[in-house]
């Protein structure tokens, strides 16, 4: 139906994203259409075999697979797909413009003291042979909706529930180190 619409409006650009592209067996989903989403392969037409229809993926589709590395579960993504997509990484956004105007609304000390502990322990983080960039804690932890305050209760909780949980699962193996971030962490609280 998406190409279909997007066939009769050759103008205009058309998105179709898949979140976790990388959670499903692609090659399953996909099917005998991966050859057509191959850009030379474009507004070509090959008859399906499961419906005996003919189909094109226009060239004003965009697939956008979106993914999160850092999930442990998924094993590296298949060539095939590899070979069909071109790959860009998002890093957590801390040291954008917007992120500082944040910190500046929000304007708490606490609150500007864990941020910048949380860049330190992403430095950390990269540097971990175990972990690497991918690992790296979001800024999206740290994006109140708007009618939250930000408070002692807030930040307690996304540093008690968030962030904690996911150090010591990075950390599982050494108890040490993932109890020194989190000491320091709760520090900054006080």
């Amino acid at each position: 139906k998406f190409c279909d619409k997007a066939k009769d409006d050759l103008e205009n650009p058309y998105f179709f994203i898949i979140d976790e592209i990388n959670r499903g067996k692609l090659s399953k989903i996909f099917g005998e259409l991966l050859m057509l989403i191959e850009p030379d392969k474009r507004g070509q037409h090959l008859r399906l075999m499961y419906r005996n229809e003919k189909f094109t993926v226009p060239k004003n589709v965009h697939i956008i697979g979106m993914m999160n590395t850092a999930d442990r579960s998924i094993a590296m993504i298949d060539y095939a797909i590899r070979r069909r997509f071109a790959f860009y990484e998002f890093r957590p956004a801390f040291e954008t413009d917007s992120f500082k105007e944040k910190i500046q609304q929000i304007n708490n000390p606490k609150y500007t003291a864990l941020i910048n502990e949380i860049v330190r322990l992403n430095q950390v983080i990269s540097e971990d042979s175990s972990l690497g960039t991918g690992f790296q804690i979001g800024h999206s932890y740290f994006c109140p909706y708007k009618d939250v305050k930000v408070d002692d209760e807030w930040l307690n909780s996304v540093v008690d529930y968030e962030i904690i949980p996911l150090l010591k699962e990075y950390w599982f193996d050494d108890i040490q180190k993932y109890e020194s971030h989190i000491s320091l962490l709760r520090a900054l609280l006080k």
